[in-house]
């Protein structure tokens, strides 16, 4: 019987894991893949997509296409027993909880992004870990642009033509550079924009930029975004932000309405949650990737540490989490779940990195590759050519190279295309009959009853049923407010009925800042439920007691 293989995250690591685990055991293994999206972000593009050097769907595969044979499943994880051997999972529209079976696991979720631990930034600042990300920071410059063109006011004129990007790493100096590029390739269609009116500045708290590459090319990438006008600091880390301006912890006062940060990288909540042991925020990992304490759990990629030497320790002692090191990681843990399935011994993962690159926009890059070092013009082209050969499928990179070539060809689009924002506040509208939502349903938002009535069924502890019917200005679902991810009622609408929903982050920021409603919800759930409540925003420990 085919043995199930179950991966967590859609990836470079989890992607490659599931194609490989799938070539290495064929028919042998029933591989199943779960991903909140059902595409693959080929990372290293996303710069150019915020420059708009190629188009956003050219820097995504659809997973299917990507792996076949490979069964895929668009969802959201939310718990794991390792006893019954079972994920659970949000699927569909209705986002019903689901058991997917395993017989081994491979966790493979990646990390996210937090900025809290500085004041402003999780409200102020833009960030380039997903597509929209990209898209979104491409629009976004692009309203800046339009907006100094037309305004009359010079401190606004400033500021909207000030760009800081927080994080001198990979990313965030291909973003800077690249955005660099799409600003002054843009000017030439806004005369009233003078170049010289453009800043652009760095900060990074080390003492240096790429500090992964070798200190000569860090220099000369240093050397070559300031002859193009990018203003770096080093040293130097963020105090606070706001709309309008960034505060330095050099002191420095920079009135900017754009601020892309590239810092900041967090453990998966998922992860947190899993019964794992977890190291300095990741999982922990022996050398074969297999979980400590679990024979038939695997992790990979940025979310798992992967020591490269026995008694490792230091920072260099363990797998970076890059792309390239990703995809090593997928075909050793393919071959040690087959090593596992055939009761032959594991082996401990060991790779040296053949290099790095990085582009610096406008046609210029740092490479280092075998250890020789390139720099300019061969490096930029070496950088292309290496992750165009690293894309996966042929029709994408061929999709890729024709952008390039028009790109090269013809100036910078400065269409400006709304990125599409998250909806904090939405209607819905249910006919007589309809479920709003069912008991064990993945929980979204607090709502609120504006036209008809419903009915709100639980079920108490002591295993009876209470019921009961609320209309305009009742509300149900507040139990996310302390911390629960379930819904744990049954609500239908008794006739045609509107009702609106308050993502749960917009209501605490709403309740935080305005006083009335967080006294009514701070009383009602003392009285309901018996907790004493405050708003919680994101990073901040929840006020449930």
């Amino acid at each position: 019987m085919a043995q199930k293989i179950l991966v967590l995250g859609g990836g470079f690591a989890g992607m490659y894991a599931a194609n490989q685990v799938k070539r290495r055991l064929g028919a042998k293994a029933d591989v199943e893949v779960i991903s909140r999206d059902n595409y693959f972000v080929f990372q290293p593009l996303l710069p150019e997509v915020a420059a708009g050097s190629i188009a956003p769907l050219h820097a995504v595969s659809p997973l299917r296409e990507l792996l076949r044979g490979v069964f895929v499943r668009k969802a959201r994880v939310e718990s794991v027993d390792f006893e019954r051997k079972i994920v659970t999972v949000f699927q569909g529209v209705q986002r019903r909880p689901t058991e997917v079976p395993y017989d081994h696991l491979v966790v493979a979720l990646g990390q996210e992004v937090d900025l809290s631990r500085m004041p402003g930034l999780t409200d102020h600042a833009l960030t380039m870990k997903t597509l929209e990300d990209a898209r979104r920071l491409r629009a976004h410059v692009i309203e800046r642009l339009e907006h100094a063109e037309i305004t009359q006011l010079p401190d606004v004129k400033r500021g909207a033509l000030t760009f800081t990007v927080i994080g001198g790493g990979f990313s965030g100096i291909e973003t800077v550079g690249e955005m660099k590029e799409l600003i002054d390739r843009s000017l030439r269609f806004y005369p009233n924009v003078d170049p010289g009116e453009v800043r652009v500045v760095v900060l990074e708290f080390a003492h240096r930029i790429l500090g992964e590459m070798p200190e000569k090319l860090a220099d000369y990438a240093h050397r070559t975004l300031a002859r193009r006008g990018i203003e770096i600091q080093t040293g130097v880390g963020v105090a606070s932000a706001t709309g309008t301006q960034l505060v330095t912890t050099a002191g420095e006062v920079i009135d900017t309405r754009t601020i892309v940060a590239t810092i900041g990288n967090a453990p998966s909540p998922i992860v947190l949650r899993l019964d794992l042991p977890i190291e300095k925020g990741k999982i922990a990992v022996d050398r074969t990737m297999r979980v400590t304490g679990r024979d038939d759990v695997w992790s990979l990629g940025d979310c798992a540490m992967i020591p490269m030497k026995d008694n490792a320790s230091a920072r260099g002692d363990f797998a970076p989490p890059t792309a390239q090191f990703a995809v090593r990681e997928a075909r050793q843990v393919a071959e040690n779940i087959a090593a596992s399935l055939e009761g032959k011994p594991l082996s401990p993962f060991v790779y040296a990195s053949q290099g790095a690159l990085a582009s610096l926009g406008a046609r210029r890059g740092v490479a280092e590759v075998r250890g020789m070092q390139f720099t300019g013009f061969s490096a930029w082209l070496l950088w292309r050519m290496y992750y165009l050969a690293f894309l996966p499928g042929i029709a994408t990179r061929a999709r890729v190279l024709i952008n390039w070539i028009l790109d090269g060809l013809s100036p910078r689009s400065v269409v400006h295309l709304r990125a599409e924002t998250p909806r904090d506040i939405r209607h819905h509208q249910y006919r007589a009959g309809d479920r709003v939502y069912e008991r064990g349903n993945r929980a979204d938002g607090v709502y609120t009853v504006i036209e008809g009535a419903l009915e709100v069924r639980r079920m108490n502890k002591d295993g009876t049923e209470t019921t009961r019917n609320i209309g305009p200005g009742d509300h149900f679902g507040e139990r996310i407010l302390f911390g629960e991810t379930r819904r744990g009622a049954t609500v239908r609408a008794l006739e045609d009925s509107r009702v609106m929903v308050i993502h749960e982050e917009a209501f605490l920021n709403l309740a935080e800042g305005f006083a009335p409603l967080q006294s009514y919800f701070s009383d009602y759930l003392r009285e309901t439920h018996g907790l004493d409540w405050t708003p919680s925003r994101p990073g901040r420990k929840n006020a449930a007691q």
